[in-house]
């Protein structure tokens, strides 16, 4: 999503007038109302101090890690996480996420067979981002019929351990644009700068390190790992 240059303004720099508790998740998670002069919009806004404390991950982290997640996307160059930045709010420091607009009842399970490639593309990003909490509704479909991924907090462990509904694709090779896209980073992270930079800053050092070591493991195999014991929907 390509959003104009009032919208980057009304996310970056918006009055959050009003925030709405979602139901979902054990963080806190509000439907924020932004204003910017005569702008207006919604937003998903994830205070830090909302974060549920966690045994595997640093607390007060997620948000960072839902931001790197936005950055990881655009430095590929795919576009699949909504525009995220991290910023003040009601509740204290959290992500800004610009809310997509989409049927709720709406899951990976509903998906069409016309989603195969978006998936396989967010499936790859799984591997290299070590998403540990993959769940159905954190994939999104608008009114476009464009496929969205949201809610990256748990992920950039330093322990691979992936955790995700989408096995569709197990022992299928990736697709050599993706894998392209993967080697590219792999040496942007050689000698960090601009975006990579401000990615890395949000990880720890062995954190970085493994994110190193996953890239190297993607690129090597070449494929997706399977899950031995599990069958798997077809989308060929």
């Amino acid at each position: 999503m390509n959003l104009d240059q009032s919208t980057l303004d009304l996310i970056n720099n918006g009055e959050i007038v009003s925030c709405q508790l979602t139901p979902a998740g054990s963080n806190y998670t509000f439907l924020a109302q932004l204003q910017l002069g005569d702008s207006q919009g919604l937003a998903i806004y994830k205070p830090r101090d909302g974060e549920s404390p966690l045994w595997d991950f640093p607390s007060g982290t997620l948000y960072k890690r839902e931001y790197a997640a936005f950055l990881l996307c655009e430095i590929l160059g795919w576009d699949f996480i909504p525009y995220t930045t991290i910023r003040d709010g009601p509740y204290g420091i959290g992500t800004v996420q610009h809310y997509v607009d989409h049927d709720p009842k709406q899951n990976y399970y509903s998906l069409s067979e016309d989603k195969s490639n978006e998936l396989r593309k967010i499936a790859c990003f799984d591997l290299v981002a070590n998403s540990t909490d993959r769940k159905p509704n954190h994939l999104l479909v608008d009114a476009a019929n464009k496929l969205w991924s949201i809610d990256h907090g748990l992920t950039f462990h330093s322990d691979t351990k992936i955790r995700t509904v989408i096995w569709d694709f197990g022992g299928k090779r990736i697709a050599k644009s993706h894998l392209n896209a993967v080697r590219n980073l792999a040496r942007q992270l050689e000698a960090p700068a601009g975006r990579v930079q401000e990615l890395v800053d949000q990880l720890y050092p062995d954190e970085v390190t493994a994110l190193q070591r996953r890239v190297e493991w993607v690129l090597d195999e070449g494929k997706y790992p399977g899950l031995p014991g599990r069958a798997r929907r077809r989308r060929d």
